[in-house]
């Protein structure tokens, strides 16, 4: 009896299916913070209520990212990332209809955090990985982090415009339809486990336990020092995305401008992570790193040093737009140079978590200094002195480590 042969997997739509869900998740939880000050007169709370549960749920991506990724062995990646999918609509669903901060707390923070884990940068990059060769692997792994810039772009004017025109709960009902669109990119995307690893990586944790690959990675000094450079990347990124909305409203400015400027970082994201995906494949991506956290810094400190205007705030969105994801592919591929691709996901989910408890920091920390203090000054200076210390420790440790031998040319 002769048995069907397993249809090829093609590598285009591996790719595009992963970078279509990246973009879907990527772009509607980062418009989030165009809520913050309609949801909050609406239900009569605090700002630090709201953005409390923005700070879970960037914390339960962190948690979840790497378990997610350790689950992929054994469960594959479309069954991951259905989980997320059905995680993240039941989660924007929910907050349409909250009515207090405990159902925002149960909804923004407890359905779509854990759906980042399913189906964030960890899981849809490990799939890009496994698709293509090492010599393209960085230039694929920048066109997936610039397809989660992109879902900037119809997230947040698509938010905004529901908003005025009707209400915030509209505009989340329609971001919920609009995220049903993952589950044919999950499914897409999953046709990724049909395919064998490829050769293991020389050194890597291919070979090894989950728990031994965790345990090597956590005694690799590049790894550990990236991992905790990496928190002060996501504090500076997501007190941004949670609370530059709310600073316009609170400087007088055009409701509408947030929007404009979210969607604008989006545009430019993409270019940078394009751009940072090609760099990576050519110099050290961690020196690519720490220049990237020196080069943020600046320009924050530069943006909040004086009052915003419509033009300082556009330029503003651009250069950062530039800067954003792209340490995505940069901290993808250097996993995958250390460790190989078996456990990537698990290893990359060990450093996002990092980056999420950054996170936390900069969501809820924002909020509370806040309210406290009245004005966000300290807050800012605070990202501004760190980040400029993570970059200078992230480029002392490049150049005082051995780089990985380059894959051969394709």
């Amino acid at each position: 009896m002769s048995t069907r042969p397993e249809p090829a997997v093609s590598p285009v739509i591996v790719v595009a299916a992963a970078a279509a869900l990246l973009s879907l998740a990527m772009g509607l939880r980062q418009s989030l913070g165009l809520f913050t000050q309609p949801l909050t007169t609406d239900l009569g709370i605090d700002v630090a209520e709201f953005t409390l549960a923005i700070a879970v749920q960037n914390l339960a991506w962190g948690v979840f990212q790497p378990l997610a990724g350790g689950l992929v062995p054994r469960l594959g990646f479309r069954n991951i990332m259905l989980i997320g999918a059905a995680l993240y609509i039941t989660g924007l669903l929910g907050l349409s209809m909250a009515w207090n901060p405990l159902t925002i707390f149960l909804t923004a923070g407890l359905c779509i955090g854990p759906a980042m884990g399913f189906v964030g940068t960890a899981i849809t990059m490990s799939v890009a990985s496994r698709a293509v060769s090492p010599q393209r692997r960085s230039l694929t792994l920048g066109i997936i982090s610039a397809a989660g810039s992109a879902g900037t772009l119809y997230a947040a004017p698509l938010g905004q415009t529901l908003t005025q025109m009707i209400d915030w709960r509209a505009a989340m009902t329609g971001f919920a339809i609009l995220a049903a669109l993952m589950i044919p990119a999950a499914i897409l995307a999953g046709r990724i486990d049909r395919q064998p690893l490829p050769t293991a990586t020389p050194g890597g944790s291919d070979s090894l336990s989950g728990r031994d690959a965790l345990k090597k990675a956590l005694s690799t000094p590049p790894f550990v020092i990236m991992a905790a450079a990496y928190f002060v990347c996501g504090m500076q990124l997501i007190f941004l995305t949670t609370h530059l909305p709310s600073y316009l409203a609170i400087c007088g400015m055009d409701p509408m401008l947030g929007a404009q400027a979210l969607a604008l970082i989006g545009f430019f994201n993409i270019l940078g992570s394009l751009f940072f995906g090609w760099a990576g494949g050519r110099w050290n991506k961690m020196v690519l790193l720490g220049m990237i956290y020196l080069c943020r810094s600046l320009i924050l400190a530069w943006y909040f040093h004086d009052l915003p205007t419509p033009q300082s705030t556009l330029l503003f969105a651009a250069l950062m737009g530039f800067l954003w994801l792209g340490v995505g592919p940069l901290v993808a591929g250097s996993v995958a140079e250390m460790f190989g691709l078996r456990w990537q996901a698990m290893i990359q989910g060990l450093a996002f978590m990092s980056h999420q408890f950054g996170s936390f920091a900069g969501a809820f920390g924002g909020g509370w200094l806040y309210d406290h203090m009245g004005n966000y000054t300290l807050a800012w200076q605070l990202g501004v002195g760190l980040g400029l210390f993570a970059g200078i420790v992230q480029i002392a440790t490049a150049l005082a480590t051995p780089r990985p031998p380059a894959p051969a040319p394709a």
